[in-house]
């Protein structure tokens, strides 16, 4: 894919043009999902993706902007992140070392010194102001549901104007406003003002017909059994109210592992020792093994 391509040469005129393009990638998305991504191309809104660890938010993120060319800039969020960490910051030893340069030198104007501390060359932008000021950009902002409520007020601003006002530098304001995706795990609840400025589309995890094309797609050297029974055994485990269910994330890894092991389609022998592939926690793992594996080995 060409670092220049942008959203005219994919002709992305409809969402099955959206999901073909997005195809391409390797990611592929349901009718929803293909849907809500081409609206938000085109009605120039920030797309919130809601849904479980692992089913695809932040790789569609990387996906749109691989089809539109764009750069895919992203902010992780995580309790306590503010806004400094979020849009911008001073970078205070280069101010130090200039301030002590200018006055080796000899500098007497107080307010000249002081002007030239707050020069552009010492803004370090973060990846909210790197977004407004890259065209054609993607901005992903991970896991919002991390961040705590006056980080969300203070998302909601800069979106609602794609612009960003420094005081001592003054207002940039986006030129081509990027491609904001949010992503949320839902370990708690997203304030209404946010999402009422975003599209919005509860990933789900796929059917089983759309997961076994996206191991057959991701790992193609696997076979279509060993496809087939890894993503029968992984939707029974998502209905066994495990602590973490596994996403396709996990599918792939669970696979790719049985095929690193030589299987060619889903053995209990194999498929307890590559647990640790598709479940993270020790309860899960024991209750698989009490009832996927057990009645696989019988």
């Amino acid at each position: 894919m060409s670092p220049d391509s942008s959203v005219e040469e994919f002709d992305l005129a409809s969402p099955a043009d959206v999901a073909a393009a997005l195809e391409t990638t390797g990611y592929l998305p349901d009718a929803g999902l293909s849907t809500a991504a081409f609206l938000a191309l085109r009605m120039h809104r920030p797309l919130f993706l809601e849904g479980d660890a692992g089913v695809g938010k932040t790789s569609l993120a990387l996906a749109l902007s691989r089809i539109t060319g764009g750069k895919l800039i992203r902010l992780q969020c995580y309790e306590g992140i503010d806004a400094s960490q979020a849009l911008y910051d001073w970078d205070f030893p280069r101010q130090v070392l200039h301030l002590r340069a200018a006055e080796t030198a000899g500098a007497s104007n107080a307010d000249e010194l002081e002007k030239s501390l707050y020069d552009r060359r010492f803004l370090i932008s973060r990846p909210i102001l790197q977004a407004i000021e890259e065209p054609n950009s993607v901005l992903l902002i991970d896991e919002i549901d991390r961040a705590d409520d006056e980080f969300e007020a203070f998302l909601l601003e800069v979106l609602a104007d794609n612009a960003v006002t420094i005081p001592e530098v003054g207002t940039i304001r986006a030129e081509h406003p990027p491609l904001v995706v949010l992503t949320s795990n839902r370990t708690r609840e997203v304030h209404d003002a946010l999402k009422r400025r975003c599209l919005y589309h509860w990933v789900a995890h796929p059917e089983f017909e759309r997961e076994v094309q996206i191991l057959r797609t991701r790992l193609p050297d696997i076979t279509d059994k060993l496809a087939r029974d890894v993503a029968s055994a992984v939707a029974r485990m998502r209905d066994a109210d495990l602590l973490k269910p596994p996403g396709v994330a996990e599918s792939l890894d669970w696979a790719q592992a049985l095929h690193l092991l030589g299987a060619r389609e889903l053995d209990p022998e194999r498929a307890a020792a590559t647990l640790g592939a598709v479940l993270k926690y020790q309860e899960d793992a024991i209750r698989i093994k009490n009832t996927v594996l057990a009645e696989l080995a019988s």
